[in-house]
């Protein structure tokens, strides 16, 4: 059953081309070459792609990835015998797709950082943390590189590492610094860099151009605007057969678009969808294996427990595994229990499938606590829905339409090789 676009009013718009920043060749290259270089990272052997991989979809194709401490890449990534991980990351690592576009004014699971209505960002880390970068995008660059777990390194193995458990990020001998001088370093970086007017000397490079160049790059490499779904909106080829059934379900049949609105199926908001937890959950950094109660974390407001980003759905097909925690390892059976999300943690706890490297810890403390799981299920507030085989298939026949080769291929796709001489991850 084909959906004419005119048909049905639900269909949002196609992508707005003007969101998407201007385009600097140079400026993209660089960022190519520090995506892909381990040298941001404080023992010099991660890169933002260690995570961020076009082979699993710009994320790591884990559950919940291993960072410093980890050797290998996606799911063959395993934890270093001689430098054990202090735990696996929080959360599922997001894909990339289209974060350079106006459109995304939140970013990370809990929408920590925003862009706010005058502009300005905010962050967790304080208003001395956000100026200087082009984009929201680029501020959420700045994480990562702090985190211990994901690619500063343990207190005591780099200067980094050391500066960041004393809190020193900013100014003199502080992390970014630290990061900025050791890229200010490799002449091909310094060179690079001088394409910003504001940049005469190697020393003028700051973290904050850094991030930028990586932000533009994202933008540029991950653009994904032409989809089979995107030619339907454009009226170019139109959905048919299981693809179109899937969408007349996803956009009034289903209600799915309630959340996943707009051209790329996100409404940018917040919600307790029953997702389940496993591993450490988003907690204090002296806190273990606790409950990740996601937006509350955020707003302080107990309406938003167990709440978390409405996902963009574009190449979701290609994204898993799915949910917060990456708890899911089907899409079909996520799809199941996100139409049914009071029942999907008890559901889970009875027979758990999740991809994870081995560790010695307890990943399900959460998940089989049945108290746990009560008040996970007791925050959703969507009505459940019955999913029929068929229309789960038609479902993911839809979702599969929302793949773009280009953009999951890559434009510049991964560099030779890069300034700093380091290894690049590579499948």
């Amino acid at each position: 059953m084909a959906v004419s676009l005119h048909a049905d009013p639900h269909l949002p718009p196609s992508v707005d081309p003007a969101g998407y920043p201007a385009e600097n060749a140079a400026e993209i290259r660089l960022g190519q070459l520090l995506f892909y270089d381990p040298i941001l990272s404080g023992n010099r052997n991660i890169s933002c792609a260690t995570c961020h991989h076009p082979a699993f979809g710009t994320s790591d194709g884990l559950a919940l990835g291993l960072g410093e401490g980890g050797r290998g890449l996606g799911p063959a990534r395993r934890a270093d015998p001689a430098n054990l991980p202090e735990q696996r990351i929080p959360r599922n690592s997001p894909a990339l797709f289209n974060l350079g576009h106006t459109e995304f004014t939140v970013l990370f699971h809990d929408g920590r950082i925003e862009t706010r209505a005058d502009g300005t960002l905010r962050t967790p880390l304080g208003e001395d943390m956000t100026q200087g970068f082009a984009s929201l995008l680029s501020a959420q660059t700045m994480f990562p590189v702090l985190s211990p777990d994901e690619m500063a390194g343990h207190y005591g193995e780099n200067e980094i590492s050391k500066a960041v458990r004393t809190g020193r990020m900013t100014g003199a001998g502080g992390a970014w610094d630290l990061i900025s001088k050791r890229v200010a370093t490799i002449p091909a970086y310094a060179d690079a860099f001088r394409l910003y007017p504001h940049i005469d000397a190697p020393e003028d490079i700051a973290f904050t151009d850094i991030s930028n160049a990586i932000a533009a790059f994202i933008a540029f490499e991950w653009r994904s605007d032409t989809s089979p779904f995107d030619a339907h909106l454009r009226g170019e080829a139109p959905l048919t057969g299981q693809a179109a059934d899937g969408m007349a379900l996803f956009y009034s049949g289903l209600g799915c678009a309630a959340c996943h609105s707009g051209p790329f199926q996100t409404d940018h908001g917040f919600h307790a969808m029953g997702t389940p937890q496993i591993g450490p959950g988003k907690a204090a950094r002296f806190e273990t294996h606790a409950r990740d109660e996601g937006r509350l974390r955020v707003t302080g407001d107990p309406a938003d427990a167990y709440a978390f980003r409405t996902p963009s759905l574009r190449n979701v097909t290609r994204t898993g595994p799915w949910g917060h925690a990456g708890a899911h390892d089907d899409l079909g059976a996520f799809l199941v229990d996100h139409l049914d999300p009071a029942g999907a943690p008890a559901r889970f706890a009875a027979a758990p499938q999740v991809r994870l490297p081995p560790l010695d810890v307890d990943d399900h403390r959460i998940a089989e606590d049945p108290s746990e799981t009560a008040a996970i299920a007791a925050a959703v507030t969507t009505p459940s829905r019955t999913l029929t085989e068929a229309d789960r298939d038609a479902l993911l026949a839809f979702l599969t339409a929302l793949e773009d080769q280009a953009a999951l291929k890559g434009r510049l796709g991964i560099p030779d090789t890069v300034p700093s001489g380091l290894s690049i991850d590579r499948p």
